[in-house]
């Protein structure tokens, strides 16, 4: 077999060997109502994941309102629940939290982001056409009541996050709850939809064809080295 054959066969190892996510959604369209702490919820089943959580994305579109008064938690089928929202912004210094309207984002604590989403307002972060905060965050994590004092919030640990899914069953049911914890005379905000990203562990199958792909890798790379010294 040539070299370019090796590279085209091996090309083809990897790509089948390569583990997908995937995705359940909900288009329900939910009003927040303001200081209301009962907020709303809303379910994503989810079935037929063949092995356990490797890493989990939620999207989130939440128009309108005010950020820093949403608090927001996301439960999975075996009763871990993370804090994906908390209040943005709210510091000993910032006793309100961010002013902007709505989000149109990604929490994802397995990949590099941008940072962890409470503190968005204090760098740099884009907004789309609607006014809502976009791009790949990590969730907030803190799980201390919503309507603690702003102080508390800085020393606030923030482990409530999406790596507490990692290695359980994502089958069953997924309960989103957005609250808006302060009263206000504006529009409340409007939860326009929600989808997860599962991503499972390799299955062992996978797995043994990752491991003969990086072998094939390295003796295609030896015989190269050879090819080319010769």
């Amino acid at each position: 077999m040539n070299t370019k054959i090796k590279v085209v066969a091996l090309g083809c190892l990897l790509a089948a060997s390569a583990v997908s996510a995937d995705t359940f959604s909900s288009t329900n369209v939910l009003t927040i109502p303001n200081g209301n702490p009962t907020g709303i919820m809303d379910t994503i089943s989810v079935s037929n994941v063949a092995w356990n959580i490797a890493n989990i994305q939620i999207s989130l579109d939440i128009a309108g309102g005010y950020n820093g008064s949403l608090y927001a938690t996301l439960t999975g089928p075996s009763g871990q629940k993370a804090v994906l929202l908390n209040r943005v912004g709210v510091s000993s210094t910032n006793t309100f939290g961010f002013a902007d309207a709505g989000i149109n984002l990604t929490l994802d604590d397995g990949v590099a982001n941008s940072g962890n989403i409470h503190g968005y307002g204090n760098g740099s972060y884009s907004l789309n056409g609607n006014g809502q905060v976009t791009g790949t965050w990590g969730a907030d994590g803190r799980d201390i009541d919503p309507q603690s004092s702003p102080a508390t919030f800085d020393s606030a640990a923030t482990l409530a996050n999406l790596s507490l899914f990692t290695g359980s069953d994502a089958n069953g049911s997924w309960t989103l709850f957005v609250g808006n914890l302060v009263g206000g005379g504006g529009a409340p905000a409007t939860l326009n939809g929600w989808s997860l990203d599962i991503t499972p562990v390799p299955e062992p199958a996978t797995g043994a064809l990752l491991g003969l792909s990086a072998l094939a890798l390295l003796g295609w790379w030896k015989l190269s080295r050879r090819s080319r010294s010769a």
